[in-house]
């Protein structure tokens, strides 16, 4: 394909707006447009990337547009659905940001609405291009650490308070809860290291410190997520949701097909901000301490009756470009995949395994921690997604 691919952002200035300037900066792209309902976003947009850029309230003008090929949706959570049916009925190949969607059934019907129209789907689950969990996926397929048994995740997220309590995803109608808005990421590499998914899940967990915070917004105000150090400790917070219904910690087990079990634990309110992947196998153990920038993995084959004495440990650097270098190499990978075809890090699949295990765990619960099976996904979309997205 010589002719560069024409895209367009639904969702023009959210959370997820740094993509688009590894977008704008993409050789092989045009960035033509973008939708948003707000008409500050939309200022915002052209006054970053140019303002003669088509820029419009309603996505479904800009998916009527026939030199855009493609689009990022990038929309809240509670859009998805939505948005990507729209896109891949109008024929436009989509990246899709996490999580696939909020509900089993719009999940379901963004999947089989990419295989009737054969439109392209990719969603964007950036952590499998994270260098330090790309280096993680390489030491355990090498197999020094011999059969994965067991994978642990703690997942510590300071900056809960600015990114979670203070706009649309403090209500579970919007995310159903941040076991899946937020953990969908941690579930997706655990079941990657894993090489399998959850079938069966239990969890627990509450609303234990937002709840208690007493500055919040007033009445019908808005707010842009924003990132300030000082925001801090958590009960000394401010500009807080009206309402706030999801909860700020919690924790999962899982078993999944392959028979690994793993644990996965989140909590929004720690001083510190990393996640620490823990991958045990019959023949020793992996774990990374921090999870971007300049950070390590250590790896254990011998034994040794002390932490100090990892048999092996890489060092990992700061790599460019935003949330661990992972961004700009998404947005390549995507445009690399409607241009040439060449397969993803991830398949629609494995997403929908992700939403699925995090939907069942957030049932699990608020429901007094009884087990849930995860939904399975039918044969025919497996093999559709699997096999690259081609007819068989």
């Amino acid at each position: 394909m010589n002719k560069k691919t024409g895209i367009g952002i639904i969702g023009a200035w959210g959370l997820r707006r740094g993509l688009i300037r590894y977008v704008a900066q993409n050789e092989d792209v045009n960035l033509l447009g973008a939708a948003d309902i707000s008409a500050q976003a939309l200022e915002n947009f052209q006054k970053e990337y140019g303002k003669n850029l088509y820029v419009t309230q309603d996505y479904r003008d800009l998916l009527r547009k026939d030199d855009i090929d493609a689009v990022f949706i990038l929309s809240p959570d509670y859009c998805h659905e939505e948005h990507a049916v729209a896109a891949l009925q109008a024929g436009k190949a989509v990246y899709l940001e996490k999580p696939l969607a909020i509900t089993i059934d719009g999940a379901l019907n963004i999947l089989q609405t990419a295989k009737q129209t054969s439109s392209l789907l990719y969603v964007g689950h950036n952590m499998r291009y994270f260098p330090v969990v790309l280096k993680m996926k390489e030491i355990i397929e090498s197999g020094v650490i011999g059969e994965v048994q067991v994978v642990w995740c703690r997942h510590f997220i300071s900056y809960g308070g600015d990114a979670y309590f203070k706009d649309w995803h403090s209500q579970q109608k919007n995310v159903t809860g941040l076991l899946l808005q937020k953990a969908a990421h941690d579930i997706d590499v655990i079941h990657w290291l894993a090489n399998s998914h959850s079938t069966m899940v239990t969890a627990m967990g509450k609303l234990s410190v937002y709840n208690r915070c007493t500055n919040k917004q007033a009445e019908g105000e808005t707010h842009v997520v924003s990132f300030n150090q000082e925001n801090w400790p958590p009960l000394e917070d401010h500009s807080f949701a009206q309402k706030i219904d999801v909860e700020d910690h919690s924790m999962m087990l899982m078993s999944m097909q392959n028979g690994v079990q793993a644990s996965y634990m989140q909590c929004h309110y720690t001083p510190d901000a990393w996640r620490n992947y823990t991958v045990i196998g019959t023949k020793g153990r992996v774990e990374n301490i921090g999870d971007s920038g300049d950070c390590s993995i250590k790896l254990y084959t011998s034994r040794t009756d002390t932490f100090e004495k990892p048999d092996t440990v890489y060092f990992l650097h700061k790599t460019e470009g935003s949330h661990g270098g992972s961004d700009p190499s998404i947005v390549k990978s995507f445009v690399d995949f409607v241009r040439t075809g060449r397969k993803a890090n991830i398949d629609p699949s494995a997403a929908f395994y992700a939403v699925a295990a995090g939907i069942a765990a957030t049932e699990s619960l608020r429901n007094n921690s009884q087990p849930e099976q995860v939904q399975t996904l039918p044969e025919e979309l497996i093999a559709y997604f699997t096999n690259g997205q081609r007819p068989e």
